[in-house]
């Protein structure tokens, strides 16, 4: 991606999520910030998950995910997910987290919310695949506002590629 391609995108600012997935035993989070509400009726939201990454397999045999929203208590969420201990199969070994109660997917009891959802449409676009999916179950933690990427010292704008930002603006 050019240099102010990826600034470009970069400007686009999202919220901070843990997308959590289940499969049998298995327990799995990653941190993802493309996540939007895309319908009021019915309920609708999408997250765009990377096609090779881990995560997407799993979505693809269960047809639903967790959407832990990341406060700003829950900081501590975003720098596990978005560091190398994370990037293991099997990564909440170490977290605290319930099942939630219809489609089974891990909520962080440190997320701010959590949503469970089930997936209604699936849509490769380029290098991601974006999952319509309908809230089925919320679970509201104590009230905490919800981090966005202003509030981080770097974005993902795909790929490989993290756009680091000081306190001036955008390196």
């Amino acid at each position: 991606m050019e240099t102010n391609d990826a600034r470009a995108m970069a400007a686009l600012t999202t919220g901070i999520y843990v997308l959590t997935v289940a499969d049998g035993a298995r327990r799995h989070g990653m941190s993802s910030s493309w996540v939007t509400q895309v319908s009021g009726v019915p309920l609708l939201l999408m997250a765009s998950v990377d096609s090779n990454h881990f995560t997407a397999g799993i979505i693809a045999r269960t047809g639903a995910f967790g959407l832990n929203i990341v406060g700003a208590r829950g900081r501590a969420l975003e720098d596990y997910f978005y560091s190398a201990r994370s990037r293991r199969p099997d990564n909440l070994e170490e977290l605290d987290f319930e099942l939630s109660p219809k489609l089974g997917v891990p909520w962080l009891k440190l997320a701010a919310i959590t949503l469970e959802a089930r997936v209604v449409q699936s849509v490769v676009a380029g290098d991601h695949t974006v999952h319509l999916a309908e809230p089925v179950g919320v679970r509201i933690g104590a009230g905490d506002r919800p981090l966005t990427s202003l509030d981080l010292d770097y974005v993902y704008v795909g790929g490989k590629q993290v756009i680091a930002r000081d306190r001036t603006g955008w390196e």
